[in-house]
This record gives C-alpha cells, structure tokens and sequence, in this order.
C-alpha cells in the first residue's frame, strides 16, 4: 500500500517503484516471496555514476568490474607458496581457474551469444524502450543507464523501462509451469492499494505509465492498481457505482481488446463511484470477505517430498533388482544383469566389473572368468595395436552359472567351468599368433547366465539381442551346458536373433530341431546308445539290463531332454532285454541291485549320482558286476571332493565325449609328431599364464577335463570360419582394415558348413562332420571310460571301448579300445 501524497525518497517514480519493490520482496502474503531480477539491475545500474573525466574504455572496465562484483564479489586470494612443484603447479592452476572462470561466465553472460547465460541481460537488448539496438551490447546500453549518462535520455523513457522491468519480473513469476508445481501455488494476484491519486502528481504519473507500458509492449502483467483519489484523471470513462462493479468489470473485459488496439489513453481503467450515502469506511461485518483460492492438490508441498519417496522407492525396487550380492551392473565394458526371483544373477559381462557366483568353493569358476576378462583387454590392446587389421570377433558363452546347492569344499559348476577354460584356452591361442600375422583373427569372450537349469536363459537371451544389435562382432554363442525344455526355447529365441550356437556337450536327439543355426560337437544321445549296446553285447556279453534313471528335483523326463531322449532311445534299441526301468530318487534303497550280473545303466544326472553310489555301498563285498553311467557322470568324475564318499570296491565305466584329449591321448600325439591340434592344445594347457592349475604336466595329477577339448573346438571352429571369410574378402589388400559390419553370424554357420563338408574338421576331441541337413555331427568319436576305484583320483581313467573316428583316415566301426 502507497500513499501518493507521502512518497518516499524525492516522490518521483523511481523512488515510488523502489517502495512497491520493497514490500512485494517481503514474504509476508501467505505465499512465497516474489522475486525479481530485472527491476533491480535497472535499479542498480541508475545508483552507479562513472566519471566523465576518464577514458571510455577505464568507464567500461569498472562497470565490468562493479557488475561483476554484483554477482558476487571475490575474495582475493594470494598466489600459492610451498610444498613440492606437483603441489605448487596443481595450486597454480586452480587458483588461475578460480580467477578466470568467472570473468569467462560473466563476459558469456553479458555478452548475449550462450543462450542459457544472461537471459536477464538480453533481455534488456530484446526490449523496446530506450532504444537498446543502438547500444550493440549490453555494456553499452548499461552505461547509458547509469547516472549523469542517462541526462541526455528522455526521462518518460527511462520510468516506462523501470516499470517495463518490474512487470517483466511480474510475469515471470506468475508463469505456470508443468514441471514446476510452486507456480501453481500462486492463486492471487498482488495488489497495489495506492491513495491520494490525483493527474499532477506521482500516484496519477504511475497510473499512466503502467498503462502506456501495457499498451505499448502489449504484453499482460499480472498487477492490479485500486487507486484511489478526489479528482479523475482526464479522458476517464463514466464511473459505475461501486455496488456495480462486477458489471463494470465484464464491460471493460468485453471492450478490452479493442480499446488496446486503438491505444486508447484510459485503456486499463475501470472507474467506480462510491455511494453517495456512504460518508464513511463501512463496519468490519459488512465487508464482504475474500481469500484467495486454495491451490491445485498436485500442487502442494507434500507433493514433491511425496513424488521424491515414491522415486526412490521406485529406484531401490529396480536396483533391488539389479544389484544384490554377486550382482554389479556397471558402467564400464559390457555389462548387463539382473537379479532373478531366486536371486540368481542373470545376464552377461565381458569385464571383472561382474563375475558371476559369490559361492564359498566356487574359486575356479571365478578365476577363470577373470583371466578371459584379462585376455579380452590383451585381445583389444593387440587389435589396436595392429591397426585393427586383424578379424575381431565376439563369441557369447551361455551356461548355468549360478543356483546349485553346494558345499563350501566343493566345486559345483565344474562343466561350467571346464567349458570356459576351453574358450580360455582358443582366446589364448590366438593372442599367441605372430603380430605381423594380420589373418589370424582375435577374440573377446563374453560370459552371460542363464541361471539354474538354464531357467532364465530367455531374460538372458533378450539382453544378448540387445548386445548383438549393438555389437557387430558377437558372431554366435557357445555352451548352454544342459538339453532341456528351457534350452530348447533359448535356442528358438537366439534362431530368431539369428545367433549360430555350437553346443560343447548337448547331447539329447533332435535338439537341432530348434534351430537352423544349431551346431552340436558332440554326438547325439542315440549313437551313446549304440555305443552302451555294443560294449554291452561284444565286451560284457550280457543279455539283460537295468536302467535307472534320474531327473533333478522339480524336473521331469518331458521337461528334461536329455535324460528324456536317452530313456527312448534305450527302450527303443534294448527293447525286452531291459527287464527293470525305474526312477530312482535320493534316500531310495538299492539293495535288490548287489551282485547283478547283468548290466546295471545309470542313465540319470550328474547330481543324483554320488547318492546312488552310497546307496550301492549297503551291498557290500557284493556289488553289481557291471556299473555303467551315461556322460552326465564325468561331471562327478571330476569332483574330487565327491568321490571321496565312493565305495571303493565298486568299478564305475561311463561314457566319454572327449576320451581323444586326456592327457595320455595328448602326449601320444605330442610323441608321434603327426598330430599338430592336439600337441598345440597341450601346450597351451600346460601353459604357466593360462589355466589354474595348468594340465598335463609331467608329474602332475591334474587332468584335462572332459569338456576343456570341446568347447575349445566349437569356439576355433567359428574362429576358423570368420578368418576364412577375411580371407577372402582381404584377398585384394591383406593390409586392409577389418570391418565388422563385413560378416555375419548366418554368413559365419555357412562358412562353418562349407568348411566341414569335405574331409571335417580335425578337432582336439575327435573329427567334426556335418551332413546338411543336420546340426548334429555325423560318427562322432564316444568312448567308455573305467575307473576301478571311484575314490583313487590319483588314477587317470582307462578308456576300454569306443564307436566313432578320431581323424579321416580312422574307421568308425565300434570296438575295445
């Protein structure tokens, strides 16, 4: 509220507007303060003199200085003494930014060319009073602003920029924005009460003003005058009584726009009357009372702290999700995971930031993730270094690595593992080729988790989608580790990415089906049949069997396809000669079993395997005669930890994918000099820098590993496949650059097919053939191994039967070893 006839200061506008700022500055209306950026910058800038006596350029220097010192001032600060020079250097530096960077941002800032610094300041360059263009900069145009400069302005132009600048702060604080809820908390206009308004003096020049600005800029301000005074100002329209002035309200809207367009000088005024009859202030009870609107609810100050917990909640429910124990989504490398229902962590990495399972007994599996992490930053170190001449190719290891119930002294993911140390070992192969040797391809490995019994694996194949849209050298996926339902539907998926797999060790029938891009290394399920038969038939001589079968718990044989098809296929080939075919399940006695003559198949999982062998125990001096055990067995073969429970007069011969790489089969190779894939796999092996513990070495109980062969043999198979094709495509110039996006996985299979449809391909575990029609290998090498006490680990296994060729020259008939 002003008093028109008391004005403070020297009862001019400026001194009028600098009140109005003051009071509207309080908070003291129910609502936040208003705020204003503009009005007291012009303000300022009228309070500042510069000497006329001084040179232009030192007038302009302390204007920078003083608007600078506005901003903020600045503490000067003594150069940096002491300490060594790192310290000094480092202390010199930053104090050289402290005093550049903000005469940077203030010059910025002024100078009107950043868009988001000095929005207050263009805007005085953007507005139309006192004609700012001619000043070209806002320097210029403040010095024209500042005392004694300004005299050669007209004064009617400097007070409408003043108020021009006051309703510009206005606005800007009415404006109601989405993202900015405390806006909309602003239901009232504010209202100047101004007394003692009369056309000679300061209150009617304010009214004019405030009208000629509005008019002028055409512009609408949210502040609303109640002047109040004796005599009217010239040109007003007819008064209305006050009783009407909700009429004369709606008048004057309706006449508004067009009164703005012909500029008329009472444009924004409304003339009321009081009573005649009123001859004083009516009583306190007959006012009529008003306040101001209650704001939107989603306006309210509980909102934001409201919104703020909900997004955290939020937050810590995707995190909770994503992160947990063993489970790190990172930023650097590749790197995509998610923590499954059963808190497994699901999803793959191609960096240490994530190493899947934190299991107490699980350290080989970890270390041997770390070292392909390691090799995969060698492997991108030598491809940089040779200016990316050489193939670079990506390959995906899919697996169950998380989930099993274990013990803290034993190893539970030993397929898992051995099946890494294999890729390990191709990745190490290649990194040891010459550097000038520019076709010898490179290879990052990336390790992905599709959870226990591979249940996951298509929330783990979608992120691989993702990868392999986004990564043009992952070129196809080895593992997968286990033939069930869940696999079969994860090769569907990766069929329709268009990913080539190649399986080390599934083995059940058909599993190509799924997949026109599926690749099995080894052999099928019904030629492990054929091989159980036959050592059956011509070692044995046995007409009668036995078969138990097992499926892990809350598994079935429709759900779990290898156990599954290996069951058919022994009804089908063994037919009435199979006189007990049973389930057995863990507590489950198996004494009817002691002193069987026949042959007793143990046709289950790996993990029901050793509970079967301590159910033998009970038969005592009298086990069955002939115990044999499908391929899933060499997975507790490798257990020490297991087969020390074993009963020790109890012979165990099970069947064998890889009896070609044992390290007796290695060195036989090594001897003869004719063999050169298997005697350089035994020399990366034995390696000091690779595997942990190295392999075969002389003197060392440590064995290869049934799976280490094979899955070394499906990543050098696609490896082999993608330097043939840059083979070709380098033919021209050898030196060229490679170029991912220059192959792809479906061009990769066809090459891999076209490679094995003559002579195959000699791998480490035996020859790998393909007919055209099939993903499965055609007379692939099997073997049945015989250990004659389960808990002497010290004694590597005798191989006593085989079907299948190890090389082109072998036959594929079926003998003794």
């Amino acid at each position: 509220m002003l008093d028109a006839d008391v004005p403070p200061g020297a009862g001019d506008v400026p001194a009028l507007l600098r009140e109005l700022h003051r009071q509207l500055s309080l908070e003291a209306f129910g609502a936040a303060r208003l705020r204003f950026r503009h009005y007291p910058l012009a303000d300022w800038l009228m309070h500042q003199s510069l000497s006329f006596g001084t040179d232009a350029d030192d007038s302009r220097a302390a204007l920078v200085r003083r608007l600078r010192d506005r901003r903020g001032p600045q503490t000067p600060e003594a150069l940096p003494s002491g300490g060594d020079a790192v310290s000094i250097v480092s202390q010199v530096l930053l104090w050289l930014v402290r005093r550049a960077v903000p005469g940077v941002v203030f010059r910025a800032a002024v100078s009107g060319r950043v868009p988001v610094l000095g929005r207050h300041y263009n805007w005085f360059m953007r507005q139309q009073y006192l004609a700012p263009r001619q000043s070209v900069t806002f320097l210029g145009f403040a010095e024209r602003l500042t005392a004694g400069w300004r005299d050669g302005e007209q004064p009617d132009q400097v007070n409408k920029l003043l108020l021009h600048a006051f309703l510009e702060d206005l606005r800007q604080a009415y404006r109601r924005r989405p993202w900015r809820p405390s806006d909309w908390r602003r239901t009232a206009y504010p209202a100047l009460l101004l007394d003692h308004v009369a056309p000679g003096n300061v209150g009617g020049e304010l009214v004019r003003l405030i009208g000629d600005v509005r008019t002028e800029t055409g512009r609408n301000d949210p502040l609303l005058i109640v002047a109040s005074g004796g005599q009217p100002p010239p040109d007003l329209p007819e008064p209305h009584p006050l009783t009407e002035a909700d009429e004369a309200y709606d008048e004057w809207a309706e006449a508004l726009p067009e009164m703005r367009r012909l500029r008329r000088p009472a444009t924004w005024l409304v003339a009321l009357r009081p009573d005649e009859t009123d001859t004083g202030p009516p009583s306190r009870g007959g006012l009529r009372p008003f306040s101001a609107p209650d704001p939107p609810w989603w306006s309210r100050r509980f909102l934001p702290a409201a919104l703020c917990l909900v997004l955290v909640a939020a937050l810590g429910v995707w995190v909770a999700s994503r992160w947990g124990p063993g489970c790190h989504p990172s930023l650097t490398g590749q790197v995509s995971v998610e923590v499954a229902a059963s808190g497994e962590c699901v999803g793959y990495s191609d960096s240490a930031a994530q190493v899947f399972n934190n299991d107490p007994g699980q350290d080989r599996l970890r270390t041997v993730q770390r070292r392909i992490f390691a090799q995969n930053r060698a492997a991108e170190e030598v491809w940089q270094r040779s200016d990316k001449r050489r193939p670079f190719l990506t390959l995906v290891y899919l697996g169950t690595l998380t989930g099993n119930r274990t013990r803290a002294d034993e190893e539970s993911y030993v397929s898992e593992r051995e099946e890494l140390e294999g890729m390990a070992t191709a990745q190490y192969a290649l990194l040891k080729e010459s550097a000038g040797a520019d076709g010898a391809a490179l290879l990052r490995i990336v390790v992905a988790n599709g959870g226990r019994q591979m249940i996951y694996a298509d929330r783990a194949v979608a992120m691989l989608a993702e990868l392999a849209r986004d990564d043009p050298t992952v070129l196809g996926v080895v593992g997968l580790v286990e033939s069930r339902t869940s696999t079969a539907r994860a090769l569907r998926e990766l069929n329709q990415v268009g990913l080539p797999v190649l399986a080390p060790t599934l083995s059940a029938d058909k599993m190509d089906a799924n997949s026109r891009l599926y690749l099995q290394i080894s052999a099928a399920n019904k030629d492990q049949v054929k091989l159980v038969d036959a050592y059956a038939q011509q070692v044995l001589k046995v007409d009668e069997a036995h078969v138990f079968y097992t499926t892990l718990e809350g598994s079935s044989l429709t759900e779990d396809l290898y156990v599954g098809t290996l069951v058919d296929g022994l009804r089908q080939r063994f037919g009435t000669r199979i006189t007990r075919l049973d389930e057995w399940r863990t507590g489950q006695r198996l004494t009817d079993e002691c002193g069987y003559p026949g042959l007793l198949f143990y046709a289950g999982r790996w993990s029901e395997f050793d509970g079967f062998l301590r159910a033998l125990r009970e038969c005592g001096g009298n086990p069955p005669r002939h115990l044999v055990a499908d391929d899933s067995a060499n997975r507790y073969m490798a257990n020490p930890g297991l087969r020390a429970a074993a009963p020790g007069n109890l012979p165990v011969t099970y069947v064998s994918k890889a009896s070609l790489a044992t390290c007796a089969a290695l060195r036989a190779a090594q001897d003869r000099r004719d063999d050169d894939a298997r005697a350089s796999f035994l020399s990366w092996i034995q390696a000091d820098d690779l595997l942990d513990p190295p392999r075969c070495r002389p003197g060392s109980e440590e064995q290869v590993g049934e799976r280490v062969s094979l899955a070394y043999d499906a990543a050098m198979m696609l490896v082999r496949a993608v330097e043939s094709l840059a083979a070709r495509l380098h033919h021209a110039d050898p030196r060229q650059r490679w170029e991912p996006d220059s192959v792809n996985p479906v061009g990769v299979h066809a090459e891999v097919l076209r490679q094995n449809a003559g002579q195959g391909y000699p791998g480490v575990a035996g020859l790998i053939r393909f007919t055209p029609d099939s993903g499965e290998p055609v007379d692939k090498r099997l073997a049945l191994m015989r250990v004659e006490q389960v808990p002497d680990v010290a004694r590597a296994p005798v191989e006593v039967f085989r079907c299948g060729v190890a090389d082109a020259s072998s036959p594929a008939a079926c003998g003794p070893a």
